[in-house]
């Protein structure tokens, strides 16, 4: 017997003050000493105004890791009712952990340093926030677990320091001379990325008083058998085949960039809402009763305004065509966090007050490293009093 599953709590954490888009890259630095070209073009499509990043302003320097940040989103969620003591399983999810091994989710539970638990790691892109969600779900549902927590976390502000990127430069300088830039694949993202951390708490019932958030089905799929890396880091791509960072030397890795992120944005445009969007929709609507008049709300985590309109487009191809006065996002005002977004969406949404029992909910996560998606269906329930 599958048991109700609820999210009773939702907490984020966005470090430091939020930066615009003018302070960005003398908090990030310039590649060479200077400034970028791609900047301007990369904010006036995607649309964002700020972000949050856990470089220091005063310092330059990180204020708090990557488990540090998750923990701290965590601790959100204690109140009545739940205390990390009472933690039986912990799902921590990120693209960007503080070190190779080992996996992110000990590291947070070695910084909450609540008792011990089932701790797992998932990790991937924007989709392993989703993952992680899946697996405290399961766990719940399945009886193991009564109290469990999902977080999502990114810290991609170090990744896109510009000294990450400065031996690539001094490497290149003749050709650089000519394009002085470095690519645009990788100065892309550095204008993208921001940081925040975001969790949900999961149980068994709903809480006493005001709303909980009842997960009705989780699904995620992956087109990987049908494309070709689009997002990438710790590789290189070469002859259409991604080369890992373990077949450099370290001064290769340094020269190429190697630990860069990177996505081929040409492929991203043609086909993440024919992936994610379409050809994801089409195969749960086989299998999931969804209608538009019976969704609520519509919680998209897209990484630029400039896939609004084809995102609207791909829902109406489907049958699915939404109306965007029920879309939420906060992809503006707090940036694209991947791996933590969907969290800090729904954490805006859940504790801003406009909730209403009865109303549903459809999330929607994609990923364009091999091009996966997750959509997700919840139902408010409780008294909003």
């Amino acid at each position: 017997m599958v048991t109700p599953v609820f999210i009773n709590r939702i907490s984020a954490c966005l470090p430091h003050e939020p930066v615009d888009n003018e302070q960005m890259e003398a908090r990030l630095g310039m590649v060479g000493g200077k400034p970028s070209r791609a900047r301007k073009l990369v904010l006036r499509r995607n649309g964002i105004r700020q972000r949050h990043y856990v470089i220091d302003p005063a310092t330059g320097e990180p204020s708090m890791s990557n488990a540090q940040l998750s923990a701290e989103a965590i601790r959100g969620l204690q109140g009545e009712g739940f205390e990390l003591n009472q933690l039986d399983c912990l799902v921590a999810s990120t693209s960007s952990p503080d070190q190779v091994m080992p996996g992110h989710a000990v590291m947070v539970h070695g910084e909450l340093g609540n008792p011990s638990c089932e701790v797992a790691t998932t990790a991937g892109i924007c989709l392993c926030g989703m993952t992680a969600l899946k697996y405290a779900w399961m766990s719940v549902a399945s009886g193991e677990s009564r109290t469990a927590v999902a977080c999502g976390s990114e810290v991609a502000s170090t990744l896109m320091q510009a000294r990450n990127f400065n031996a690539e430069y001094e490497s290149r300088i003749d050709e650089l001379e000519k394009h002085p830039e470095i690519a645009f694949e990788k100065d892309f993202l550095r204008w993208m990325l921001s940081d925040g951390a975001g969790a949900v708490l999961l149980q068994d019932r709903p809480n006493e008083s005001g709303l909980s958030l009842r997960i009705d089905w989780l699904d995620i799929l992956s087109f990987a058998d049908q494309m070709p890396p689009c997002m990438y880091a710790g590789a290189d791509m070469q002859d259409g085949t991604l080369r890992g960072w373990s077949h450099y030397d370290a001064d290769e890795r340094a020269k190429q960039s190697v630990m860069a992120i990177k996505q081929n944005v040409k492929l991203l445009n043609e086909n993440i809402v024919k992936y994610t969007v379409e050809e994801a929709l089409r195969r749960i609507m086989a299998r999931r009763e969804l209608r538009v008049a019976d969704i609520d709300w519509f919680l998209p985590h897209y990484s630029s305004e400039f896939f609004r309109e084809p995102l609207a487009a791909g829902l109406a191809k489907v049958e699915l065509p939404i109306p965007m006065e029920r879309w939420f996002t906060n992809l503006t005002s707090k940036g694209n966090t991947g791996a933590a977004s969907i969290f800090i969406i729904l954490e805006e949404l859940f504790n801003g007050g406009p909730l209403r029992s009865g109303q549903r909910l459809l999330c929607y996560v994609p990923e364009s490293g091999r091009f996966s998606s997750a959509f997700m269906h919840l139902t408010v329930v409780g008294d909003e009093s």
